[in-house]
C-alpha cells in the first residue's frame, strides 16, 4: 500500500463529524500565539504560490478559520516531512498539518485531532467505456494506460491499487497537472484517471455523458493535524473542526480546493 508521503492527489469526501458545538461555544484561547509547522509540499492542502510566492491551499485556509473561531493567532513555520512528527513530539511546534494520515504507530509519538478529511480515489474514465469497470479489470486489461501527476496519491494508488507496484510501469503516463491528465483521458491518450470524489463529481457533471466514475473508491486514508502528547490544544481543535463540518464551512473548501482549483488547473 501507498503512504500518505505523496505530492498530492485526490483528497475527497470528508469524514462525518458530530455535530457538536457552533461558534458561540467554542472555547476562547485569548489570543495567544499558536506555531503550526507545514511543509508546503502537498497541493492543494499547503503549498507555495508559484505566480505570487504567497503560502495558500485547504489546510490554510481551514487552520486560519480555526485559529479565528478559537481566538489564537497563527505562526506559520515549515520544516520537512520527515522531521516533521519528530519536531511535533518533542514540542518545537504546537500543531502539525501536511495530509497527515492518522495511523496508531504515529499516535505513539503525537495526538491526532479528528479526522477532518478522508482521502479517497475514485476511476474517471471516458462515457463511453465498455472494456472494464474496476481495478481488478483495468489491472487486467493489458492496453489500459492510466495519467497521473508524478509523486501524487493517484500515482500511488495507480501502482499499488491497481496495477503492479512497479512505480516505472509503462502503463503509467505522466503529466505535469491534473488537468493536463483529464483532458489526456478526453481525447484518448489515456483510458483512466484516478481523481478525489468532489473533483470528479464535478467533471463528470460538467461532461454531457463524456466521462463517468467507475468501479470502488480506491486508497482510503483519513487525515488529521498532530499535536505533542497531551497538547491542551486538541480538544478546542476538535471543537472547531465539528464546528466548521457542521455550518458547511468544511464543504466550501473541498469545492474551492478540490473542484474549482482543479479544474482551473
Amino acid at each position: 500500500m501507498f503512504s500518505r508521503r505523496t505530492v498530492l492527489a485526490g483528497l475527497s469526501a470528508l469524514v462525518l463529524m458530530p455535530l457538536t458545538g457552533n461558534a458561540a461555544e467554542l472555547p476562547d484561547l485569548g489570543g495567544k500565539t499558536v506555531v503550526v509547522v507545514t511543509e508546503n509540499a502537498y497541493p492543494p492542502l499547503q503549498f507555495v504560490d508559484p505566480k505570487t510566492g504567497e503560502q495558500i491551499g485547504w489546510e490554510y485556509d481551514a487552520m486560519n478559520e480555526i485559529a479565528k473561531r478559537l481566538n489564537f493567532k497563527v505562526e506559520y513555520q515549515n520544516t520537512s516531512w520527515d522531521a516533521m512528527i519528530q519536531a511535533v513530539s518533542d514540542n518545537q511546534y504546537q500543531i502539525g498539518m501536511t495530509g497527515i494520515t492518522i495511523k496508531d504507530d504515529r499516535k505513539e509519538k503525537v495526538d491526532f485531532s479528528d479526522p477532518y478529511m478522508r482521502s479517497q480515489q475514485f476511476m474517471l474514465v471516458r462515457g463511453d467505456e465498455n472494456r472494464f469497470t474496476d481495478a481488478k479489470s483495468f489491472g487486467a486489461f493489458a492496453d489500459g494506460l492510466v495519467g497521473a501527476q508524478p509523486g501524487t496519491s493517484p500515482f500511488y494508488a495507480a501502482v499499488y491499487e491497481i496495477l503492479d507496484g512497479n512505480e516505472q510501469n509503462p502503463r503509467i503516463k505522466l503529466f505535469e497537472t491534473f488537468g493536463a491528465t483529464v483532458q489526456a483521458l478526453k481525447a484518448g491518450d489515456v483510458d483512466l484517471v484516478l481523481t478525489d470524489s468532489v473533483a470528479a463529481k464535478g467533471y463528470v457533471d460538467a461532461s454531457a455523458g463524456t466521462l463517468k466514475v467507475i468501479g470502488e473508491p480506491l486508497g482510503t486514508e483519513d487525515f488529521g493535524f498532530i499535536f505533542p502528547k497531551g497538547s491542551d490544544l486538541v480538544a478546542p481543535v476538535n471543537a472547531a473542526i465539528a464546528a466548521l463540518k457542521a455550518d458547511g464551512t468544511l464543504d466550501a473548501l473541498n469545492k474551492k480546493w478540490f473542484l474549482d482549483y482543479k479544474m482551473g488547473q
